[in-house]
């Protein structure tokens, strides 16, 4: 059985509801069949967020990671393509009133990682079910991007043969209520749309990472793994 450890942030400014917990623990009490699934939220806050991450997959060893966040200004779902290595907290401070700007998340990290989820097909899973969803080239500069970056660096220096990436949700409808111009999707559809976005990487399991070395694709990705 595949495991997965699904991440979402806690509330953050004046509001009480992330979208991203919301929808994580519907995920959480209804996971995808045939892997076991494994549930944390992320505090709002740099550094510490990374910290509790890799503390989660260490605890769980987990074969993939989807990390998720709350995308307001965004009226689907959008699976984060690229992560960078750039802290830029200008606009807003986080739990912690910490608020890096033009800060690396890795100092002398590469500058970027592409996620190794299919991302594309993530997106056309989606999207087949009826369900707004679309390729994002960018996580931003703030906590989601920080995670994200910080997931990919785990995977690249410490945890090759795992799989990781990140996808941003859109308001909840009470969320977006008196925001003008704010789209919304409600926890029980954003919810679906991870369980179908797990189900199509678990599938795509057996194929290698972007960016994976040609040596490194004579093997199968769980080649050191029970199935």
């Amino acid at each position: 059985m595949i495991r997965v450890l699904l991440t979402a942030f806690e509330p953050f400014g004046r509001d009480p509801l992330n979208s991203s917990l919301e929808a994580g623990r519907l995920v959480a009490a209804g996971p995808p069949a045939g892997v076991a699934l494994e549930f944390a939220g992320l505090p709002w806050v740099f550094g510490d967020s990374i910290t509790e991450l890799r503390r989660a997959v260490a605890r769980f060893e987990p074969d993939l990671v989807i990390a998720t966040g709350q995308g307001g200004n965004r009226p689907d779902l959008t699976v984060e393509r690229v992560a960078i290595n750039l802290d830029d907290a200008v606009r807003a401070p986080d739990r912690k009133g910490n608020q890096p700007v033009d800060q690396p998340v890795v100092p002398d990290g590469p500058a970027a990682y592409f996620s190794s989820l299919p991302v594309k097909a993530c997106v056309e899973a989606v999207q087949q079910a009826g369900i707004p969803a679309t390729v994002s080239h960018t996580a931003g500069t703030h906590l989601c991007n920080h995670v994200f970056y910080g997931l990919a660096h785990l995977i690249a220096t410490e945890r090759p043969q795992l799989r990781g990436g990140f996808a941003r949700l859109p308001y909840l409808p009470s969320q977006a209520s008196g925001r003008e111009k704010s789209a919304s999707m409600s926890a029980e559809t954003a919810a679906e749309g991870i369980r179908i976005l797990i189900r199509s990487t678990v599938a795509a399991l057996h194929s290698p990472p972007v960016g994976t070395a040609p040596a490194a694709r004579r093997r199968t990705w769980l080649s050191r793994r029970s199935v």
